[in-house]
């Protein structure tokens, strides 16, 4: 059963907008369903940065849905445009696939081995998937389909009876580009991941500039598929079309008002479809705030076809941080997939949600995920006790819930950073990882691993994928001898003051409290004084003390929380390996 929630007190970015949309809706469309709208261009992988042209409406249209009004998200996919490039390290495609620069992308091959039938749907599908995963409800739409079909056929030709205004507007921000600086690339983990203006247009020109004059329309050649062509002659009454391309020399003349090979170049095209949807809402990327670009023109084109701008927030980049095993060095960019490898939905949709569309972050693929989660799982349970922020507690209940329900969580959510350092110790054994984490809480242990999942799962594959084999950790077999005789009575003493210590401490907190309080028993102080109770060189003292363990335990100065290394590598074996 839908939810319905209560008019909201908060004053969260996605409530205001809502707000906003819904009165500007019932004063353009009364009585119909509130029109939010995303577009994406199935060229390449669709990444972390597209999702926010996804995300923001979604979230939009949720809050107007759980309001009780009536509302579609249309997601345009820009499977019609030209095919611009061939992308950097995309699986299963090499340098033949040039061959199809200037096809629509729904007439590329898909890469090899592929399941599916082109080039779009190929990337259209890990999206999609991505996109139920996030309770993200949409209504698709592929623009070839809308294009061959002949949905578009008035108003193209209604565009093209007004070429000269169309030409008349885009005039105004025709200038001389001035030469491209050369800029140094940044690696991917540094890099902001933003969302190319609609379908890639950026690169795509205003429309067919012949001696036949200027056509705000452009057909596929009719034998190489090509979109490298020109316009030669257009009559309005007959709608008699004559092109050449430029690519093979083939030329034809068709009427307009029965071909279905073409499409509306990309300032045209995006408020052509505003105003025949009748979108109220869609946010862009921010290269639309610059004087030319698509959003702004559109916001004059639109009203030759008798629309209107929608609400339009520019949304910031959105960073990635941390790439180790992703293949930044061949091109690729992280995708909603990727995200959703490791870390749950809840997640990503609550990093989006948090943010105003203005603002810029990061998603974290780096030991900042655990922070991140850390962070999460404190304000779940503020909102469990009451004590969050009003807006902290609206960004919250967008990321577990839809106005159709919540989304699937983990029963038992034990911290991430702790199922990392189990998984990571235990290699992929899930016996020793239950045996682990049921000790966390003896008085009520895990039955299965399944009720950690799939935060369990999500965390796994974080250490697999993205820790460097340098720093994944491998506990000894057997203890460093050397290491052990080459001790001093100091150091000695503080191993005892430990295993002395195991038994009554056998707990997260309880070896939380011990590895931390050795140090300060050994200087003559008790386990329980503060920081401000004792001299600076305590810290010094227990950084050296930590760096110890880890190496009789791991053999390196460093590695997961101390508290669950010790208590995954098990009571018996520490003793063990500590010598005693």
């Amino acid at each position: 059963m839908p939810i319905v929630a209560q008019s909201t007190e908060t004053t969260d970015w996605v409530s205001r907008f809502a707000d906003e949309v819904i009165e500007e809706s019932e004063r353009r469309a009364p009585g119909k369903p509130v029109v939010v709208a995303s577009g994406l261009s199935p060229s390449g992988p669709i990444h972390l940065g597209n999702l926010r042209e996804v995300m923001t409406p979604h979230l939009v249209a949720d809050e107007i849905r759980r309001r009780g009004h009536r509302v579609r998200h249309l997601i345009s996919w820009d499977d019609y445009d030209r095919y611009r490039k061939v992308p950097a390290g995309v699986p299963g495609v090499d340098g033949s696939w040039s061959e199809h620069i200037g096809k629509p992308l729904t007439s590329v091959p898909a890469p090899k081995g592929s399941s599916h039938p082109n080039w779009a749907e190929h990337f259209k599908a890990a999206m999609i998937g991505s996109l139920a995963d996030l309770g993200v409800e949409f209504d698709g739409i592929s623009q070839t389909e809308q294009y061959t079909s002949g949905a578009y056929r008035e108003q193209i030709l209604h565009a093209m009876r007004h070429r000269a205004d169309i030409d008349a507007i885009l005039a105004q921000y025709r200038t001389k580009k001035a030469p491209a600086k050369k800029q140094q690339q940044k690696p991917v983990d540094e890099a902001e991941l933003e969302a190319a203006e609609g379908s890639g247009a950026a690169a795509e020109d205003d429309g067919s500039s012949g001696s036949a004059g200027y056509f705000p329309y452009k057909p596929y050649c009719g034998n190489c598929e090509k979109d490298l062509t020109t316009v030669t002659s257009y009559d309005d009454d007959s709608t008699e079309l004559s092109y050449s391309c430029t690519s093979c020399g083939f030329s034809e003349t068709v009427r307009l008002g029965e071909f279905n090979r073409g499409k509306l170049v990309w300032k045209v095209d995006w408020p052509m479809r505003w105003a025949y949807e009748g979108v109220i809402f869609e946010p862009s990327g921010v290269d639309h705030s610059s004087p030319g670009s698509s959003f702004q023109v559109g916001g004059q084109i639109v009203g030759i076809f008798g629309g209107k701008q929608p609400i339009g927030p520019m949304y910031a980049f959105v960073g990635i941080s941390g790439m180790a095993k992703m293949s930044s060095s061949k091109g690729g960019v992280p995708t909603p997939a990727d995200a959703l490898k490791i870390m749950e939905p809840q997640l990503l949709r609550w990093l989006y949600a948090r943010r105003r569309p203005n603002q810029s972050f990061k998603i974290a693929f780096d030991q900042e995920i655990q922070r991140l989660y850390d962070e999460w799982d404190r304000l779940d349970a503020k909102v469990a006790d009451n004590t969050a922020l009003p807006a902290d507690v609206a960004a919250h209940s967008r990321a577990v819930r839809t106005a159709s329900g919540e989304l699937p969580r983990t029963p038992r959510p034990l911290p991430y950073r702790t199922l990392a350092s189990v998984a990571d110790i235990t290699a992929g054994h899930e016996d020793q990882a239950l045996r682990i984490l049921s000790d966390l809480d003896p008085a009520n242990p895990l039955s299965s691993l399944d009720e950690a999942r799939p935060r369990y799962d999500k965390a796994e594959a974080w250490i697999n994928t993205h820790v460097p084999a340098d720093q994944r950790t491998i506990v000894r077999d057997e203890p460093d001898t050397e290491l052990l005789k080459s001790l001093d009575e100091q150091a000695r003493e503080s191993l005892r003051l430990l295993l002395d210590g195991l038994a009554d401490n056998w707990s997260l907190d309880g070896l939380t409290h011990l590895v931390y309080g050795v140090p300060k028993v050994r200087a003559g102080f008790s386990a329980d004084a503060t920081p401000k109770e004792l001299p600076p060189e305590i810290k010094t003292a227990q950084r050296s003390f930590f760096a110890l363990l880890y190496q009789l335990l791991v053999g390196r100065d460093t590695g997961p929380r101390l508290p669950t290394l010790l208590f995954a590598v098990g009571q018996e074996r520490v003793r063990h390996l500590l010598g005693a």
